[in-house]
């Protein structure tokens, strides 16, 4: 599928078959194609923690009102690393924080790659952090939580409401 067909085959799924499994094989791919995303100074400034089974469920039992990444096969929490001088640098020179940046290109990457071997996902930003990482045993912060699976029966992605063209960008000449 081209780009475009696979940007509108991704969509936030919020109802997971908690009876189908992603393939070991597809979590590497779609952990790959994160790697393989861009990051400033080539920082890459993220762990990606993969949890399934009972740590999936223990995981899952974190998210508040996210209760149905349960049935999802797959939760991958994405924390935060440290800099590379050279990003630490532009970081502080720039007041921009290129962490936040680099782990949501990572996380488009992830979630892009699930849709196009046929999984669903969706991105998390509601959880209790001080919970997951006392369970995972992660030191730095925690910043995104991304279920993967199939989607239950009957769910697919809707037609995306976005705003017009025209709203969001403009050329310049």
């Amino acid at each position: 599928m081209d780009f475009l067909e696979l940007a509108k085959r991704r969509y936030s799924c919020r109802k997971f078959d908690g009876a189908r499994a992603a393939s070991k094989e597809d979590i590497e791919y779609c952990l790959e194609a994160a790697r393989l995303a861009p990051s400033a100074c080539n920082a890459q400034p993220y762990r990606f923690t993969v949890c399934l089974g009972e740590i999936k469920n223990q995981a899952a039992s974190c998210l508040g009102f996210n209760r149905f990444a349960t049935d999802a096969s797959h939760l991958v929490i994405i924390s935060e690393e440290s800099y590379n001088i050279s990003a630490s640098i532009g970081s502080k020179i720039k007041d921009i924080d290129f962490r936040s940046i680099d782990i949501g290109i990572a996380a488009a990457h992830l979630t892009l790659a699930a849709a196009e071997r046929n999984l669903d996902s969706c991105i998390l930003g509601w959880f209790d952090e001080k919970r997951l990482k006392e369970l995972l045993g992660i030191k730095g912060r925690i910043r995104l939580v991304i279920a993967i699976g199939y989607a239950a029966a009957g769910c697919a992605p809707k037609e995306k409401k976005r705003k017009p063209m025209e709203e969001i960008a403009r050329i310049k000449e």
